[in-house]
């Protein structure tokens, strides 16, 4: 095999070939990381690899599971694998070593995957965007000057660029999604409670945030959910596991036409560009023929609120993350171990009471069911995924200038709201790009991005799909629908870029 051709296939590609001993384990990572070696001094997705020692894996590999052989690469932040860097893109951890594999990755390596490496991530996955200080920026394969998103944007630009097949991620905002839109990727965010979480955690940003993959295709995705899924005794949130195999509904039609709901108007009253109204059309004018009912609708959940509770909560985390790092190190943590989002956070977060944490996870739980009863009229949500191509490197990076401001602000700032005030308005133009996809996490439902558009400028965006709690297999079903049509942007129509040569 040669590299061109390894860079065109997918997980379940790799893994058949290896099972027919037409390549071995070996070979592939070879493949892997020739391919990394070209394309990541451009794109930096890759933070750090581990090419001897999975190379010396792969001399006695015996694992026969569904991926048995097929390299991938984890996400820096919650995706921990023994005696690894997990820094979660932060100075603050950048001696820091896994003592333990998360449950996460425990469930990978079952699967059969070698790990080369861990991916770009920003600051404790806080943005949606990959630019952090420890590290520098991620670069978009489909043009360089842009971002490929966040938080697992180094993830996508090492698919996308053909390092991997498949690349573990996480999505606690939309961190899966945005950038599967971004580089005309697979994107699915499974249910709350679906995909392990910890040791040490038994929820990950109170629910919001959940581990899976980002991939080629959607088959590849639907044979993750069904390896990954799991009932984790000692997690907050479970989901029932679903049975059989969500390979076998791929392709399938429907018994019964869909009744689906779609809006293209942000949730936070921010502009959504014609490309993004575009795709969602597109997707609405193909539903209608193929026998679907289609109804623009708005889905009644008070996006500008749930948003600042969103934040909230993110408030709170940080600032108890920061608490657990100072015990850890015996100093307190300073305005120069964080980024200004991070510090900002922290400052917030110190002023946050029990009530007022209390009361915005009470909001989730209102959204939940203002969903839930949409559900009951519709099987499907349709939004875009993000409101417009892919900002450029440093756009939405704040300036030495602006982060001053933002100090002095919060420095201030005497009750929590005002505290609150500057984070919304600090975040405002990132969301203004991607205010979409909270919904999903806030709510726990399974949310799927598709890559059906791309721009004048020549970069994709994606269109996403909500479904009730446990419906991940009608997102699936009706994703590889659509991959087989021609509204589909896959990779094949990336640019003829240095990296395929």
């Amino acid at each position: 095999m040669n590299l061109h051709t390894y860079t065109k296939l997918d997980a379940t590609d790799i893994a058949e070939l290896i099972k027919k001993k037409e390549v071995t384990p070996r070979e592939i990572l070879k493949l892997s990381f020739a391919q990394m070696e070209k394309v990541n001094p451009d794109l930096n997705a890759v933070v750090h690899h581990r090419m001897d020692k999975v190379l010396e894996e792969a001399e006695n590999f015996s694992n026969n599971g569904p991926f048995a052989g097929v390299p991938i690469l984890l996400k820096n932040i919650s995706q921990s694998l023994k005696g690894e860097p997990i820094t979660s893109g932060s100075s603050l951890f950048q001696s820091s070593i896994a003592n333990r594999n998360s449950y996460f990755v425990d469930k990978i390596l079952k699967t059969g995957f070698l790990v080369t490496g861990h991916t770009n991530t920003p600051e404790f996955g806080l943005k949606n965007i990959t630019e952090p200080r420890i590290y520098g920026p991620s670069r978009n394969p489909w043009n360089t000057d842009y971002s490929p998103g966040g938080s697992s944007g180094g993830a996508a630009a090492a698919i996308a660029s053909g390092i991997v097949p498949l690349a573990g991620a996480s999505d606690g905002g939309g961190s899966i999604r945005i950038p599967a839109s971004f580089t005309s990727l697979v994107g699915l965010k499974p249910t709350r409670g679906r995909t392990p979480v910890g040791p040490g955690a038994g929820r990950q940003w109170q629910g919001a945030s959940i581990d899976f993959v980002l991939s080629k295709t959607v088959r590849d995705s639907a044979a993750m959910l069904d390896a990954l899924q799991v009932i984790q005794q000692s997690a907050a949130f479970h989901t029932p596991l679903l049975p059989g195999s969500s390979l076998d509904i791929l392709g399938k039609p429907f018994t019964k036409p869909l009744k689906v709901a779609f809006s293209t108007a942000s949730p936070v009253g921010t502009p959504v560009s014609d490309d993004a109204k575009q795709a969602v059309l597109k997707i609405v004018k193909w539903l209608e023929s193929e026998g679907h009912v289609v109804e623009e609708r708005d889905n009644g959940v008070d996006g500008v609120q749930l948003m600042r509770n969103y934040y909230l909560m993110n408030s709170g985390e940080i600032s108890g993350l920061v608490e657990q790092v100072e015990q850890a190190i015996g100093r307190p943590v300073s305005e120069k171990d964080l980024e200004i989002e991070s510090w900002l956070l922290n400052e917030a977060g110190k002023c946050v009471t029990a009530a007022q944490y209390s009361a915005s996870l009470a909001s989730w739980d209102n959204a939940a069911a203002q969903m839930a009863d949409l559900h009951e009229e519709f099987d499907l949500y349709i939004t875009p995924t993000n409101a417009n191509i892919a900002p450029k490197i440093g756009e939405l990076t704040h300036t030495a200038e602006n982060e001053e401001n933002l100090r002095e602000q919060m420095k201030k700032a005497v009750t929590s709201a005002e505290k609150q005030e500057i984070i919304y308005e600090m975040f405002l133009p990132s969301l203004t790009y991607t205010p979409f996809t909270q919904l999903a996490n806030l709510t726990g439902q399974p949310a799927i991005s598709v890559p059906v558009h791309l721009s004048e400028a020549g970069l994709p965006l994606g269109v996403q799909f909500m479904a009730a709690k446990g419906q991940e297999r009608l997102l699936l079903q009706l994703a590889s629908q659509i991959e087989q049509t021609s509204l589909w942007v896959g990779l094949e129509k990336l640019p003829y870029y240095k990296i395929f040569k």
